[in-house]
């Protein structure tokens, strides 16, 4: 029997690691990539209708969405196809209205569209019953994004392939970060072109692993020993497009972050410091003095779950 509203959340995520290789024959690329969830949620409130309809509605609380009446609630809306796909893998013909609750930056490098997907794909199997496992929805996830299986298994993991192919890491070791979101998005699409047109004419591999210090020094939570060795191939892309960023990633180091870098694509830029103490720190004198703001997270965070079922 199917419920009548569930709540499910899902995390953003910043890449500690990401090696981008040549572009492929089918678009994509092969990437090495060491994921990190990271305690900034998207939520998904999905209440049961019975006349088949999928309804999306952006949240007033959202925090990212400087025009919402920019937003798209359609089909080109990754929660309205992530519901879709489910109900067309399923056979089921129940809808559902969808509130949207934005917390990750939008076209930020963080994965907040594949949060939404995972998130919906949750809590539309909860609202249902469906009935698939984990393993079930991350195989329809990955047919959305390379990112949304991640989103679904949350702590830490390396990914490999397009970034779909997982390997979970089983560490509780908390890290700290300080984000800046930026006031535009960029598109991935677009940052991966740019990466290519920077790279025309060079022999660049294929990755196929992740630098084994990094995951000991995240393992470990070694923050200081992490920060020598974060790396990520799109940075050059990203700053190509918006210059500023790098201006900004200089004021974080001097504000005192043992290392600014990209996350993802961009623009959103991800502090590592070495504890919230640290994070208030340099916050502060990021708000003080630059007029920058922030957002203070940990990692690892929870992958996609059900908050409330009834």
């Amino acid at each position: 029997m199917s419920k009548q509203r569930v709540i499910a959340r899902a995390p953003g995520k910043i890449n500690c690691y990401f090696r981008v290789g040549p572009p492929r024959a089918d678009g994509y690329h092969d990437v090495a990539s060491l994921y990190v969830a990271v305690s900034l949620f998207e939520q998904i409130e999905a209440t049961l209708r019975t006349d088949g309809e999928l309804q999306l509605r952006l949240d007033e609380s959202s925090t990212v969405v400087s025009e919402p009446e920019t937003f798209p609630l359609g089909e080109g809306n990754l929660v309205y196809q992530a519901a879709q796909m489910l109900r067309e893998h399923t056979g089921i013909s129940l809808g559902a209205d969808l509130n949207i609750v934005k917390r990750v930056p939008i076209a930020g490098g963080m994965g907040g569209g594949s949060a939404d997907a995972a998130a919906t794909l949750v809590a539309c199997n909860e609202l249902w019953q469906a009935g698939l496992d984990r393993e079930e929805l991350g195989r329809l996830g990955a047919r959305l994004g390379a990112d949304v299986p991640f989103a679904l298994m949350g702590g830490a993991a390396i990914g490999l392939g397009i970034g779909d192919q997982l390997a979970p890491l089983l560490t509780r070791a908390q890290t700290d970060w300080v984000l800046i979101p930026a006031s535009y998005g960029l598109s991935t699409p677009r940052v991966y072109a740019m990466l290519d047109r920077l790279r025309m004419g060079q022999d660049i591999a294929v990755p196929q692993e992740i630098d084994p210090d990094v995951i000991k020094a995240l393992l470990a939570a070694d923050a200081e020993a992490l920060s020598e060795l974060l790396v990520n191939d799109l940075t050059q892309a990203s700053l190509a497009l918006a210059p500023e960023l790098g201006t900004v990633r200089d004021l974080a180091e001097g504000a005192g972050a043992l290392r600014a870098m990209v996350s993802g694509s961009g623009p959103t830029l991800a502090l590592l410091v070495r504890d919230a103490e640290h994070a208030t720190e340099v916050m502060a004198q990021l708000g003080d003095e630059v007029g920058v703001a922030t957002l203070a997270v940990t990692a690892p965070a929870p992958g996609a779950r059900v908050l409330l079922s009834e």
